[in-house]
């Protein structure tokens, strides 16, 4: 088997599927790229068993056939050559794979393509059509809020439901949680899965910033993702989702509306005075001026600022980790946000000043017990 390509244009490829291949995978031919050449096209599949990415290019190929390469090897000779053809000639008796460039020739032992986990197709799945856009903002809005502990595997991913109104994501690890709903997006049927945090991420980093067109499959195990020359395989995550809509929070009668940019800055600054264990940051709300205040006894220092701004509502202390809220303010791109909030031990509600019509966005972030002092 013989082909031709562009070093730049391959590299490329495996570049955006290299994130789904882990170091010392429980079958060692998972540690490479499947190379799967038919009528001069070529199959890129790269997977870790729960998540699978394919990418298609065109070659210039006389015949077909297969080949298991090494990812680390190949990704590392393309990255340290210049633009150029790249010929690629396969033994498929020894799986000896040669590489020719104008100036080099190289040697990388390969494997049976055979040995190499099939994909799963898509089958009995609802399908919907939205834009990379639409699903690329989905997941930055609620990616960060997922929960990185392994004994809680259903909030280990995004929650996706699927109506025939609008389509919902879901994310929370416990101490905050994002709801973002698109009502330009739905479905006839309903359905709700969970889709793992580490698909989700390899997405975030190759799914284009435009209205490029995307379909969306969801069986009852996997999600299947495509879009221009890529696709996505992953496995659900067969838990429950907390019920979410039970702790939000319905009566905010205290409203404060505040510039975006300035209290993420005085924020990232006052943390830097706070408890390093705790995080915990002490808002003091008042008709026309926020106060931002942390402390660390243990070594006698902080900090306090003061901020313009609009509320409605009594005078209140209430207290936040402020990881969570620089997190959660850093995910926002409106000027304003609104804070909406009710008493100091019941969760705050964040949400942006405006939004577009299509889309709606609220972050509900638990409280921390203050101290006294201050």
């Amino acid at each position: 088997m013989k082909f031709i390509i562009s070093s730049t244009a391959l590299l490329k490829q495996i570049s955006a599927l290299s994130g789904v291949i882990v170091s010392n995978p429980v079958v060692p031919i998972l540690e490479n790229f499947l190379f799967e050449i038919k009528d001069n096209t070529l199959t890129i599949t790269a997977s870790d068993l729960q998540t699978s990415m394919v990418a298609e290019m065109s070659v210039e190929s006389e015949m077909n056939g297969s080949i298991a390469v090494p990812a680390k090897m190949l990704a590392d000779t393309l990255r340290n050559l210049p633009e150029q053809p790249v010929t690629f000639t396969i033994n498929p008796d020894t799986y000896i794979i040669e590489l020719n460039s104008e100036n080099g020739h190289y040697k990388l032992a390969g494997e049976n393509a055979a040995d190499f986990p099939r994909v799963p197709e898509a089958k009995n799945a609802e399908t919907v059509e939205l834009t990379a856009e639409v699903l690329s903002s989905a997941i930055a809005y609620t990616l960060f809020a997922t929960s990185t502990d392994e004994m809680k595997p259903n909030m280990n991913g995004v929650y996706i439901n699927l109506r025939n109104t609008d389509a919902t994501f879901v994310s929370t690890d416990s101490h905050r949680l994002v709801r973002y709903r698109r009502f330009d997006v739905s479905s006839p049927t309903e359905v709700a899965v969970i889709i793992p945090r580490k698909a989700l991420g390899l997405l975030k980093n190759t799914l284009p910033s435009d209205n490029t067109p995307l379909q969306l499959a969801l069986s009852k195990s996997n999600a299947f993702i495509s879009f221009a020359n890529i696709r996505m395989v992953c496995r659900l995550i067969d838990e429950r989702f907390p019920d979410y809509e039970y702790v939000i929070p319905v009566n905010n009668d205290k409203v404060l509306e505040i510039d975006r940019a300035e209290l993420l800055g005085s924020l990232k600054r006052i943390a830097i005075y706070a408890n390093k264990s705790t995080n915990q940051v002490r808002l003091k709300i008042n008709p026309d001026s926020l106060e931002v205040y942390a402390e660390d006894i243990d070594f006698s220092n902080e900090g306090e600022e003061k901020l313009p701004c609009v509320y409605e509502g009594e005078t209140m202390e209430i207290g936040f980790n402020a990881k969570f809220l620089i997190e959660g303010l850093s995910n926002l791109n409106s000027k304003k946000v609104v804070f909406k909030l009710s008493e100091p031990n019941r969760a705050g509600l964040l949400a942006p000043e405006t939004t577009d019509e299509s889309e709606d966005i609220l972050m509900l972030i638990m409280p921390v017990m203050l101290n006294s002092y201050y």
